[in-house]
């Protein structure tokens, strides 16, 4: 994609203007960014999957001045279709609809690292969750219906702790906008906002990953570790240095750990934490992590002459000596590494591509489809919808 090419869903400006002037800065509101997406996600969609199970889904519903909160499967005989004041949300719709994983494909002008979902929420009339602040950034596509937004940034958020849901107590709002089909607002960390719906309505939420430090820090150790006992496995323990106290004198507290076994201790800890290439590879592996509940159906028992893409629920990224598939790790060079690369770019390989792949290449490639983590695509099928 050409980065500065004026994009609709921008208001014309570039990925790289946007970029510069808004991304984690201030709002932008895009008038008609995106008219007709999600056309097929509807009320009866939105009810369907959050009644099934493997589907993250909440019903928040507002009495007065209580709020309630649900959590899904949710039947949609439970709904209260008759009531106000109460919105339905579905999370991860990209992972079950293909034109919800499209729609979040358009936003591949920042890293595939950093996209998490869309998320589509079905709103009655006065139907909103409350002023709230996240801390990602957020794109909010109104697909039918209206929706007001008030929005201000926040500075040290303090929540409600009369309601079951994360809810700003002080919220003071600086602008306000109504958001018809199609409109568009992008929101950085840290922005308050409160949407109510007026008259029923879907808003899709584009939203990015944010991981927390030391969060990120724990999943890295954890596969760090891993690592570290396939290693001790694989040598029975005879590829590492063990402890020794030769030339130990008697101590007259053995109860306190010994200051020897401390920095050995701090040495192998080291020794692990210095492998750049193993962080680095962990790093991709976690990242490349599907959604927690994901689940892949088996495909083809081998590779067919139509090509091949990766399945909607599939993530896939890489480095410079790794490719990183679903949370796996796969070293590659030359030209498999190329085609691997184009792959998670381009989301699919021609037939001629897949003809043209080394053996080990088409090993893979087989090994995903029989997985699920491809599909062979019919000729109507297109991931690469221009932004």
């Amino acid at each position: 994609m050409d980065p500065d090419r004026p994009l609709t869903l921008l208001g014309g400006l570039s990925a790289s203007s946007f970029l510069r002037r808004h991304w984690q800065k201030r709002p932008l509101v895009v008038r008609n960014a995106l008219p007709g997406a999600l056309a097929g996600v509807d009320r009866e969609r939105l009810f369907a999957l959050a009644a099934s199970e493997g589907v993250e889904s909440r019903l928040v519903v507002r009495s007065g001045a209580r709020w309630s909160l649900r959590h899904g499967p949710i039947a949609a005989e439970a709904l209260p279709v008759r009531s106000r004041r109460w919105t339905l949300l579905v999370q991860g719709v990209d992972l079950h609809d293909d034109d919800a994983h499209r729609l979040l494909r358009r936003f591949r002008f920042v890293p595939d690292a950093r996209l998490d979902d869309v998320m589509c929420s079905w709103a009655a009339d006065g139907g909103g969750v409350g002023p709230h602040v996240d801390s990602y950034d957020v794109f909010l596509l109104q697909t039918t219906g209206r929706r007001r937004w008030r929005v201000g940034r926040v500075g040290r958020a303090r929540l409600r702790d009369d309601v079951p849901l994360r809810m700003l107590a002080d919220f003071v709002p600086s602008d306000e906008w109504l958001l018809g089909p199609g409109d568009m607002l992008y929101l950085p960390p840290g922005w308050g906002h409160d949407g109510v719906a007026v008259g029923e309505c879907i808003t899709a939420s584009i939203g990015f990953r944010a991981p927390a430090a030391a969060e990120l820090a724990a999943a890295l150790l954890e596969r760090i570790a891993d690592d570290a006992r396939d290693r001790a496995a694989a040598t029975g323990g005879s590829g590492s240095t063990r402890y020794g106290d030769a030339g130990a004198e008697p101590v007259s507290h053995p109860a306190r750990l010994p200051r020897e076994l401390l920095g050995f201790a701090d040495a192998a800890l080291d020794r692990a934490l210095a492998d750049v290439e193993l962080r680095a590879r962990a790093l991709g592996e976690v990242l490349s992590e599907p959604k927690p509940g994901t689940w892949f159906a088996r495909g083809a028992a081998r590779l067919g002459g139509r090509g091949v893409a990766l399945d909607r629920r599939t993530r896939m990224l890489y480095d410079d000596r790794f490719v990183f598939v679903n949370g796996e790790a796969i070293r590659a060079t030359g030209a498999d590494a190329t085609l691997m690369r184009r792959l998670a770019d381009e989301r699919r390989l021609d037939a001629k591509s897949v003809a043209q792949a080394s053996a080990v290449a088409r090993g893979l490639l087989a090994e995903w489809l029989r997985a699920g983590w491809c599909i062979q695509p019919s000729h109507r099928f297109d991931d690469r919808t221009p932004t």
